[in-house]
This record gives structure tokens, sequence and C-alpha cells, in this order.
């Protein structure tokens, strides 16, 4: 894993890219927008992680973040020529370790067939979930 370029770099992000995967491939999002997801991009913290030889964009992850208090992980994609190489493992790291800085109170996601990706990287399941709500709109 370790030959891959992992950035906060917005000009290397790979728009196009990202919203294929994400519309076409990610339970979560099948069938997002392309205006949609674009206007995700622009309000968001996105990482990119990339092949070295060709430069080519092989992952993605997006983080929701007021930078001081809190941050929301989300949209994580690993293309499936780069699964099983620890990529994904990487990114999450690289993500966490961006924001560490910030001292945030805490980072959230929500994943229905990962968890074991996020428990490696010190993620646990929510002690208390009936404090927490959501409101829906679609």
């Amino acid at each position: 894993m370790s030959d891959y370029v992992i950035s906060a770099d917005p000009d290397r992000l790979d728009p196009a890219r990202i919203h294929h995967w994400l519309s076409t491939d990610a339970y979560w999002a099948l069938g997002r927008s392309r205006a949609k997801q674009d206007a995700a991009l622009a309000g968001s913290l996105n990482f990119g992680a990339y092949d070295p030889v060709s430069g080519e964009q092989v992952a993605y992850a997006r983080v929701v973040t007021d930078r001081a208090t809190f941050a929301w992980l989300c949209d994580v994609y690993v293309d499936r020529s780069a699964r099983g190489k620890g990529l994904g493992t990487a990114l999450v790291e690289a993500v966490r370790d961006e924001l560490e800085p910030y001292g945030l109170r805490r980072i959230l996601l929500a994943t229905g067939d990962a968890h074991g990706v996020y428990e490696k990287i010190g993620f646990e399941v929510l002690e208390d979930p009936d404090k927490w709500m959501a409101l829906g709109f679609q």
C-alpha cells in the first residue's frame, strides 16, 4: 500500500471519476447527480489516493467539518482495482492524522459494510446511540 500517494490537495481530485464511482457503485450514493456531487466536493475537505506511476486517482474520502469541534467522514471509496491492499485503511488513517491538530471532539461516520476497516483505526460503535437523532429528507 505504501506506494500510493494520499493528498488533500483539491487540485489533484478527479471530480468526474469520483462522481462515477459514487453514483454507480457506492450503495449510499447510487444515482447522485453530478451537480449534487460537485456541491458536496466544494463544501468539504477532500482526500484522494493516487497511483504513484500513472498519477491516476484510485480512492476518495470526504470530510464535512467546522475544523473546531466536529467532523463527519463520508464517501470513502476505493476503486475496485485497488481494493484488498490496505489502501482504505491508509486513506482513513491519513484523514484522521490531518484532522488531529484541530482538536475535534469527535469524528463520526456511518457504514453498512466496513466496520472492520474503521475499527482498526480506532472508531467504535456509539456507546449510547439513543442520544443521537437524525432528520432525513429522502
